[in-house]
């Protein structure tokens, strides 16, 4: 029964029936070569595939793992709705969660996205523009005494928080979400520590749209990274000057604002609205998300950007 509602509703996991029977196909297979390695990896007394069945099949345990990435269940609350005990969920989740953030962001059915470097060659080869931007995730403040612990406080939440990089293209579909790092680095060197500029040095004639943070990528990736244009006058200013230094910002503005639904799509999912989990897992729940939300992207085409 649980299997069926939560099938038969896409608000209970975000992604249509077609997603999920895509995700099960593509998935089944990989997580049973796991467990048959798992279990071929160790001296055995009985037999592979003696003892008793799993209560919680491959399908139940997928389903339960979109559930707590979408709503944030507890696996308390999941052990119940499926009739087996809190362990057994817990164990399903840590096993299908590293098979969702290995599929990476689907921009068309059958090509995905997985690092940066095949974004960038992405771009490069369908002469498309994409957006930059940077998001934070709430977490747990690290614990008294604990070394570096100041460096999750934002400077600009002033709440503990790990910020991670987004890339989305004109329409603010997704390509890209990773890359974290600590609340306190600023966007720019976030950007820089991923080898954005480096990638952006070995190609030419890309257009990444960016916010002020970004400001000074511009010089160094030869103009292909634009951010809003700078304020030259401080007094005195022309009329004629502030009128076009207006319009200017607001046409980047409305072009770049497309990263933020795109980042809106991952926020919708309770895992990164606030993260209560440990921090080492986050990287790995940001990856298994973007998949997902690039999975209905897919499923229900973004609108075009009208000029």
């Amino acid at each position: 029964m649980s299997r069926a509602l939560i099938v038969s509703r896409p608000q209970i996991t975000g992604l249509p029936v077609s997603v999920i029977a895509e995700l099960a196909a593509d998935l089944g297979p990989l997580w049973a070569s796991q467990r048959l390695q798992r279990l071929t990896g160790r001296p055995r007394v009985r037999a592979v595939g003696a003892g008793a069945r799993y209560k919680l099949v491959f399908v139940d345990r997928l389903l339960a793992a979109l559930v707590h990435l979408r709503h944030g269940v507890t696996h308390d609350v999941l052990a119940c709705w499926f009739g087996v005990n809190r362990s057994t969920v817990t164990r399903a989740i840590n096993e299908i969660r590293p098979l969702l953030a290995q599929r990476g962001c689907q921009v068309e059915p059958g090509h995905r996205l997985r690092t940066l470097a095949e974004v960038i060659e992405y771009l490069r080869s369908s002469g498309r523009t994409a957006i930059i931007d940077a998001t934070e995730v709430r977490v747990r403040r690290p614990a008294a005494g604990t070394e570096g612990r100041d460096r999750f406080v934002s400077g600009k939440s002033k709440q503990n928080a790990i910020k991670a990089l987004v890339i989305t293209n004109a329409q603010g579909r997704l390509l890209f979400a990773g890359a974290l790092r600590p609340g306190s680095c600023p966007d720019i060197t976030q950007a820089r520590d991923a080898g954005l500029v480096d990638l952006l040095r070995e190609r030419d004639g890309l257009e990444i749209l960016a916010d002020a943070g970004y400001q000074g990528l511009g010089a160094q990736t030869g103009g292909q990274v634009m951010t809003p244009p700078h304020r030259k006058f401080k007094k005195n200013v022309p009329p004629w000057w502030e009128e076009m230094f207006t319009q200017r910002r607001r046409a980047h503005a409305s072009r770049r604002i497309r990263v933020e639904h795109g980042i809106a799509h991952l926020k919708n999912w309770r895992a990164l609205a606030r993260h209560h989990g440990r921090r080492e897992l986050l990287d790995e729940i940001v990856r298994a998300v973007a998949g997902l939300a690039s999975e209905g992207q897919t499923a229900r085409p973004c609108s075009v950007a009208t000029a």
